[in-house]
Parts: structure tokens; sequence; C-alpha cells
């Protein structure tokens, strides 16, 4: 099953900031090199699924409404590109709520690959914080840190759970799990 699961801030998009939200269509920017790996892995023959956590929604900062037209130039950008994303979902909760659907819960996850099976030992989750590390593990998925958002890799001696691998960016990660490892990038774990 070639299936990728892609958090949204800090690894396709660039992070906003600490407690910060994409709020508004303008305030899009992906990350360098995030349209070239998604397009690697549509050519590789991934589906590739987007689940994120957009708080802002129940907090008021912006509505579904934006969030929808975010969500639309950032695949638009992508499809231009020559990628595909399958799926996007998004957990609209706030942090308190006891949802299925927020990191590190995995509902979501399940969700969004349907009928593509529960057998997620040769899935990756791409992100770019501890609760994505989290939630791969309750997933039984592979992780992929990238430090292009949340994280560094000085974050990682307060972890419980580590990363399976980290990356500079998404292309590198993308590079990593469609053409190899280079042996620099399995010392870094």
């Amino acid at each position: 099953m070639n299936i990728i699961f892609l958090d949204r801030d800090g690894v396709v998009n660039e992070y906003p900031g600490h407690g910060e939200y994409v709020t508004s269509v303008k305030g899009l920017k992906l990350v360098k090199g995030a349209k070239e790996a998604i397009k690697l892995l549509t050519k590789s023959g991934y589906k590739i699924f987007i689940v994120s956590s957009q708080a802002g929604v129940s907090k008021g900062l912006f509505t579904k409404k934006t969030l929808n037209e975010i969500t639309e130039k950032m695949l638009s950008q992508i499809a231009k590109a020559g990628g595909k994303i399958n799926k996007v979902m998004y957990c609209t909760h706030a942090t308190g709520e006891d949802c299925e659907c927020r990191k590190p819960k995995t509902g979501l996850f399940i969700k969004a690959s349907g009928d593509l099976g529960k057998d997620f030992r040769d899935v990756y989750f791409i992100g770019d914080d501890k609760r994505d590390v989290e939630t791969a593990r309750n997933l039984g998925c592979r992780s992929i840190l990238v430090f292009s958002g949340k994280s560094t890799k000085k974050d990682l001696h307060n972890w419980e759970f580590l990363p399976d691998r980290t990356a500079r960016n998404l292309l590198e990660a993308v590079k990593n799990i469609v053409l190899g490892i280079p042996e620099e990038v399995k010392k870094r774990k």
C-alpha cells in the first residue's frame, strides 16, 4: 500500500509560528521544494493524504470557508507543478475537546485512507513535531520528522518517542523514501 500522510503546517506550507495559523489565502506559502516533493510522490504511485489540526477554526480565528479557500489554493499550486493530493482532512476541534480526529489520535488517518486497508506498517507520516511522531506510533506507521517547521534537532532530547527518520524538509524526506536513504540520514536518527 503506497500511502504517504503529510502534516500541512511546517511540512507542505511554511510554519506560521508557535500558536499562529495560516488565516488567509494570502498567508499560504509553500515550503521550498514541497511542490517538487509531491510531484515525485505522485509520479512514484503514492496516494497522498494531508492530515492536519486546524484549531484556529474553533477559536474563531478563521472560518471553514477560509480554510477551504486556503486548501484550494494549495491544491491548485501543487497540481500546476504536476502533483496530486488524494485527500485533505482537517481536525478543526479545539485542543481541549476530546475528539477522535485530533492528533495524536488516529481517527482522521483511518478515515482518510478509507478502504485502502488498515495495515500501516509500510506507510509514512511526515510531520514537523512531537505529536506527529506520536501519531505515527499510534497508527503503526513510520515517522519522518522534518526540520522545516516547529521542531529542531535539540527538541528530540526531551521526547519520549523518537522519529524513525529525520530530514531537513519534505523534499529530502521524499527523496529518501523514493530514491533510497543516504547513509548520513541514517546516522541522524
